[in-house]
Order: C-alpha cells, then structure tokens, then sequence
C-alpha cells in the first residue's frame, strides 16, 4: 500500500507506474481514490466542527442549568440532540469513506524501482549474472522422479491414494536428503548472523491481507473452514505478521530472521499439476529470510540477500544465475525482485528455485510496522524476504547436477556431515 499523500501531489506519477505494470484497468481507480480523499477529509473536518459545537453547547446547557434557566436548557438539549444525530451520520459516513478507500489502496501497485526493467510477464526477466559452469554429462539424465524411483526415495501412487495430485512420499535416503538440506540451510544462515525461527503455520486474514494482494491470496491460500484461519504459503507471511501493530526501536535494526515451514499453496493457474513431477506440489517445505529494517538499508539488504541463495547453492555444487524481474512480473507489493534459477541439465536450461523481494514499506503500511527515531519520531519500516531453499524444486537441481552415470548421487562435501555418508548408492536388485 503507497502512501495517500504521494496520490493526492502525484497522481500521474502512481498513473504512470500502473502503465508500466501493464495494469491499465486500474488508472481510473487513481481519481477515484482522489475524489473519496477529498470527501473524506471534508467529512473528518465537518465532525470535527459538529464535535465542538456539541461540546460548547453542553457547556452551556451546564451553565443554564447551574443557573436554573430551564426553558433556555431544554431549547439546547434539542439543539445538542440534533447535532449527535448529524455527528452520528457524518461519522458513519466518514467510516465508510476510510473503508471504501482502504479497499482500493490495496490493489494499487506499489511503486516500483527505478532500476526494474519494463516488460509484460516473466518472459521479458532480465538475466543479471551466472555463478558456475552449467554443465551436461556425457550421459542422459533422467526425469527427476525416475531418479527417486531408482534409489526408491519416493512413492506417488500411494500419496495419489490418500491426497490426490500434488502429493507425493518422500523416502530412506531421498527423504534424509530433503532433512538434512533443510537443516544445512538453517545453519546456514544462523552463521550469517540469522536468529531462527519456527513460525505458526496458520494465519489470520488481516495478517494474510497485509503481506499479499488480494490476487495472490486467491490463488494461492487454503482457508480453514469455519474460521478466521489460512494456511500459510510461506513462512514469510507468519514472521512479517509476527510485526503487526508494533513500534521497533531504531537501535534495535536490522531485524534479520530465518524460519522454516512446511508451505501449502493452492497452485490455481499451474495446468495440470504433474501426476509424476514433483515441481508444483501443493505441499512443500521452505527454509526462508526475513528482513525488517530502515529505509535506507533495504536495497543494500536485498543485494545481500539473494547473494546468500547464490552462495548457498554454489556450496552443494549447484550452478545458478540471477533474473531481475520485470514490472509485469512484480507483484503489486514488491518494489523490485531477483529470482534466483539454477541449472537443469536434463533441460539444458534454468528453472526458478527461489525468489528475493523488496517490499519497500508497502506491508509495513498494512500491517502497521513502525520504527521509532531517538527523539520519539515514527516511520514505516522497509521488509524484505527471500527463499535460502525450498525443497523440491531445489531438489530436482540437486539430483541433476549431482547425479552420477550409475544412477547414484553425489553428495557435496557441504552436505556430508549432515548425511554422513558421501553418495546415495543405487540398491542392489534382490
């Protein structure tokens, strides 16, 4: 959510930002949004008005009654009462007006960096940079199930039985793997200075509302029936919620947290989830960072923290390159965004393992996460967040570029003192 004030001096600079989101159906909300301004605070200044009427009259109703000069009391008790019945419907009104005007600030795009390039969908995402040498065997690299299957770490038709598509098993040495990632990754970044974290992994709707827009929520959240409680995508959306309504020292930035969850996601748009694949599930587990600071400091952080992803997987042997994301790519929160892709060699391309966003203070807004200055003054803090890993898409590029001719699979000396072992050996047949 962007600030009013820059709608009511700038409108056609917000305009201009729609335009270059390719989100036209929205410039009219701009003049909208102006015009229920004005009313508003209009309404606010005419409450204000009838509240000191009031007050000056109940003054003298006390006055004349103090005085005994009942006639002259009872013609102001008439007065008083019809002034709190105008307040009354000034008050609704103005209640509507703040509601009608919250509703459409949230669907209008923050605005984005300078720096975003201008495109129309993540075909137009801009390659920033290759870390280590993609390479393709000599030999064909199987289907990344088909990999599993081989050392028998995992079992779909069972979980088609019991969940449906988008589930699958995990087990022995794939499901050990998938843990032991998991537990590298936390101590991965509590070593970069990261307190970790375990989340709630259910929400509740004005924490859901204040991290995503109304878009994403739809395509991606499960509700709880009967309650005020969804099922979180990620854990960035429990550790920003973990901020509503709170006042944070200045001193006490940069908040910098680390957090797993397991993840559950709709995946409404993904046609066809694959009965086989593992690439878009409807449950998964994610190791996340969440960063809470000043102004000034996030584009510094976002830097550093999709550097960290790079770093992280270029210790499991893992070749990565960064995207800068484009304005239609961005979700309307986000002021810029790097995905990090790593390199398929089955595919002979890159796919998407992870993504870093800058928010800016549009969540902040939201949420109502504010810092305060030595001399008591307030500003809206800027939120960050960024994937260090999320199994299974980062397992497939793991089982890829470290699969040997066998069909047993390295392990990268990183890894090895969680595994305790330096391959996955293929079964003997019995």
């Amino acid at each position: 959510m962007i600030d009013m004030k820059l709608i009511r001096t700038n409108p056609e600079l917000v305009k201009e930002n729609i335009k270059k989101k390719f989100q036209d159906e929205k410039l009219e909300l701009v003049d909208k949004v102006v015009e229920l301004d004005k009313q508003y605070r209009e309404t606010k200044t005419e409450c204000d008005n009838l509240r000191n009427q009031k007050n000056l009259k109940s003054k003298q109703f006390g006055g004349f009654m103090a005085k005994g000069l009942k006639d002259d009391a009872e013609k102001l008790k008439v007065e008083i009462a019809e002034l709190d019945a105008k307040l009354l419907e000034m008050e609704e009104f103005e209640v509507k007006l703040e509601s009608d005007i919250r509703e459409i600030m949230l669907v209008i795009p923050n605005i984005i960096d300078e720096s975003v390039p201008i495109g129309k969908n993540d075909s137009e995402n801009v390659e920033v940079e290759r870390f280590g040498e993609p390479v393709v065997p000599d030999f064909e690299v199987p289907y990344h199930v088909d990999i599993m299957e081989k050392v028998n770490g995992i079992d779909i038709d069972s979980a088609r039985k019991t969940s449906g598509n988008g589930f699958y098993y995990l087990c022995g040495d794939i499901a050990q793997l998938q843990s032991c990632i998991l537990s590298y990754a936390r101590d991965f970044m509590i070593d970069k200075g990261f307190t970790y974290y375990i989340p709630p992994f259910m929400i509740r709707s004005n924490v859901v509302t204040g991290v995503m827009s109304f878009a994403e929520m739809e395509g991606m959240m499960y509700k709880i029936e009967g309650e005020d409680l969804y099922l979180i995508g990620t854990s960035e959306h429990s550790m920003i919620g973990k901020f509503i309504d709170t006042i944070i020292p200045e001193e006490e930035l940069p908040k910098t947290l680390t957090s797993y969850s397991p993840c559950f996601r709709k995946e409404v748009g993904a046609h066809g989830i694959e009965e086989r694949g593992v690439y878009r599930i409807h449950q998964f587990e994610k190791q996340e960072m969440i960063v809470v600071c000043k102004p000034e400091e996030s584009m510094d952080w976002f830097k550093k923290l999709y550097s960290y992803t790079v770093e992280f997987f270029r210790t499991l042997d893992i070749p990565v390159r960064t995207l800068e994301c484009c304005s239609g790519d961005l979700a309307d929160l986000k002021v810029r965004s790097i995905d990090v892709e790593a390199w398929s060699p089955r595919q002979k391309k890159y796919f998407e393992v992870g993504s870093c966003s800058n928010l800016g203070d549009a969540q902040a807004r939201r949420l109502g996460i504010r810092i305060k200055t030595a001399d008591k003054k307030k500003y809206f803090a800027h939120t960050l967040n960024n994937t260090v890993v999320a199994p299974p898409r980062m397992l497939i590029a793991f089982l890829e570029n470290n699969l040997n001719e066998d069909g047993s699979i390295r392990i990268p000396e990183a890894l090895r003192p969680y595994m305790r072992k330096d391959v996955i050996s293929v079964p003997k047949k019995k």
